[in-house]
């Protein structure tokens, strides 16, 4: 799996011009899933992701997590993480690398009830919808994970 984090003051996710999700202070966290992962994978992407120490401390050091800080988190599901350009002769970026649907989201739900059960608050998009996503990016600090 692999995770783009952005710590946010705010962030939202839209589908067909209504709100599915929104979070206030915490973490928007796009998610790929590639074709070896698992449950156990989705679960150790949410540890690693609850106690991410990308929160600032009263010194302004980055020292306190999700968990630490109350916050929330925002989920949504981006195949397009897993695109590799690389192996392609031209500019179109191949996606051979995401997983299928069915084995998809399934994971990301299961990433999701991870995080849930860490006790944080995680709203979602609509997996595979058309999405308009709205962020007020907090730093910025933006990180890629990869399990």
């Amino acid at each position: 799996m692999r995770a783009l984090v952005q710590r946010v003051s705010r962030a939202a996710v839209r589908v067909n011009g209504r709100t599915a999700g929104a979070c206030g202070r915490g973490l928007l966290v796009f998610v790929g899933v590639g074709h070896e992962d698992t449950a156990e994978t989705a679960e150790r992407l949410a540890g690693k992701i609850a106690r991410l120490r990308i929160f600032e401390n009263d010194e302004g050091r980055f020292d306190r997590s999700l968990l630490d800080t109350g916050g929330e988190a925002l989920v949504v599901s981006q195949f397009t993480l897993l695109a590799d350009s690389k192996r392609q002769k031209g500019t179109r970026p191949s996606f051979t690398d995401a997983a299928p649907r069915e084995q998809a989201e399934p994971l990301i739900q299961a990433f999701v009830e991870a995080l849930r059960a860490e006790g944080i608050h995680v709203e979602t998009g609509v997996f595979g919808a058309r999405m308009e996503v709205e962020l007020l990016n907090d730093g910025p600090v933006t990180l890629i994970l990869e399990i």
